[in-house]
């Protein structure tokens, strides 16, 4: 599937009628999908001390075979977003999952109907998939990209999401 292309049909034109173009990311698209993935991180503020392991984590994740990369081009403005999906196992469903962790658009490529674009696709290769459902999060403030997935569709859960920092300071346990 890497290098395949889709016009994203329908949601393609969103927005300011900008056409998107989908495409799945392969190891040629690891320089601009390292690029947009350096943007997802400065937007959360993220600090990467070694500026080639956007690149490496993206290489290793494709080559490993652990998620699948999804970059959005709009045309005149170029490849402006990309979003990875982990597949996973919902014990609850019994079935296998999705899980969204990483969606993004550059600012050159926003209101261009890019990100609809990419959850549209996610969704509609999960429903290909046959998969029970598609998670993700988001930070409480985002409340733009909150109002995409919810015209989209998702639902905010009632659970609360905990997380143990095993790499960062203060984790160890007394």
């Amino acid at each position: 599937m890497n290098g395949r292309t889709t016009t994203h049909g329908e949601a393609g034109i969103v927005g300011d009628g900008h056409k998107v173009v989908l495409r799945e990311a392969g190891e040629a698209d690891l320089d601009i999908a390292a690029e947009l993935f350096r943007g997802y991180l400065d937007f959360y503020e993220v600090e990467v001390e070694d500026p080639q392991r956007p690149r490496a984590f993206l290489a290793e994740r494709l080559a490993a075979g652990d998620s699948f990369v999804l970059l959005a081009e709009v045309p005149g403005a170029g490849t402006v977003g990309f979003t990875q999906v982990y597949p996973m196992i919902s014990s609850l469903a019994m079935r296998p999952a999705w899980l969204l962790n990483d969606l993004y658009v550059a600012p050159v490529g926003r209101r261009t109907g890019a990100g609809r674009a990419l959850l549209r696709e996610v969704l509609r290769r999960a429903r290909e998939a046959g998969v029970s459902g598609v998670q993700l999060e988001t930070a409480y403030d985002n409340q733009v990209a909150q109002g995409l997935y919810e015209a989209e569709g998702f639902v905010r859960e009632e659970f609360h999401v905990y997380f143990h920092d095993l790499a960062g300071a203060g984790s160890e346990t007394v």
